[in-house]
């Protein structure tokens, strides 16, 4: 009967017209009022009413009229009051339930749509959490072991004790510097804290200075006024240039040049290192390249690399703020 709310209609209707005519007094259709309110309650919000089943209940309706009409000799005032009343509340109260349930299911939707959102959004999340741990690590550990394998080969010469215990001394102090660095990632990932004070332009020196004890000749170059940076500029240009310096002593012939300049709006980095012969521009970038332009981009900032004349030249630019593009 949910079904087919019509056929229930005319099946009760039709038997209510015939005991009417026949002379048995029925005041009130209760079987076609019930109808009614399943017609109401069960149409759809695409499904309005349609001309048919108009049709259907207005001829049932005026048949009963008819029916009552030559029953009581005269016009039939008091059914069509009942009936009327009836099916209008009926009607009524259908639509209502029918509103309602619309109202239930969009809600329902509502909150299985947020939930969906909510869930992507954690996953984005996390993806992005994972990518900035991926680059601050790729960064860190390269880094250190880059310079600790150049150190480990000072360390083999055995003809000069003095350098050897140098290098080893080296090599503890950028293992210990290391492992703190990823104890430091590691405990961030765990409390999700953020407030730790992630390694700056202020370490540069410490940087240049641990590739100068690696052999690699390093010069600097600054230009402006210092200009403070937020503390996630400063960070990513801080390992734009560590993953620069570390990219020219795997693939470079033993020296780079940095050129810091500080612009209006944001600071320019410059790095060139001579290629070594028979490195290949795949080699000369990597996925290194990768993390220091998605470190640039989020920033609003820019990061280009060329090769030309036997020269790797890396040049980017950071904002002083943390403005996305």
């Amino acid at each position: 009967w949910r079904r087919w709310p019509l056929g229930v209609f005319v099946i009760t209707a039709v038997p209510g017209v015939l005991m009417t005519s026949l002379g048995y007094p029925v005041d009130l259709l209760i079987g076609p009022t019930v109808a009614v309110y399943l017609l109401a309650a069960s149409r759809q919000r695409q499904t309005p009413w349609t001309a048919r089943t108009t049709a259907i209940v207005a001829g049932l309706f005026a048949a009963y009229l008819a029916a009552a009409a030559t029953a009581q000799d005269g016009f039939p005032a008091l059914a069509l009051l009942h009936t009327g009343m009836a099916f209008a509340i009926a009607w009524f109260a259908g639509d209502r339930t029918r509103l309602r349930r619309e109202q239930m299911a969009e809600l329902r939707e509502r909150a299985a749509r947020a939930e969906r959102d909510a869930e992507r959004e954690r996953l984005l999340a996390v993806a992005e959490e994972r990518a900035r741990i991926a680059r601050d690590l790729h960064d860190s550990a390269g880094h250190a072991i880059n310079v600790i394998a150049v150190r480990a080969g000072a360390a083999r010469l055995r003809q000069d004790p003095d350098r050897s215990l140098l290098a080893l001394k080296d090599i503890e102090e950028l293992a210990r510097q290391t492992a703190g660095e990823i104890d430091q990632i590691v405990g961030t990932l765990r409390d999700g804290s953020t407030d730790h004070a992630p390694a700056g332009l202020a370490s540069l020196t410490t940087l240049i200075a641990q590739h100068t004890a690696a052999g690699l000749r390093v010069t600097l170059d600054t230009k402006g006024e210092p200009t403070p940076l937020t503390a996630s500029a400063d960070q990513a240009a801080y390992r734009i240039l560590q993953e620069a310096l570390t990219n020219a002593a795997q693939h470079g012939s033993g020296s780079a040049r940095i050129e810091l300049a500080y612009m209006a709006a944001a600071v320019d980095l410059n790095v060139t290192n001579p290629v070594r012969i028979g490195a290949t521009p795949r080699e000369a970038g990597g996925h290194g390249l990768i993390g220091m332009h998605e470190r640039a981009t989020l920033l609003g900032g820019t990061l280009q690399t060329c090769r030309a004349n036997g020269s790797f030249r890396l040049h980017a630019r950071i904002p002083y703020g943390a403005r996305r593009p």
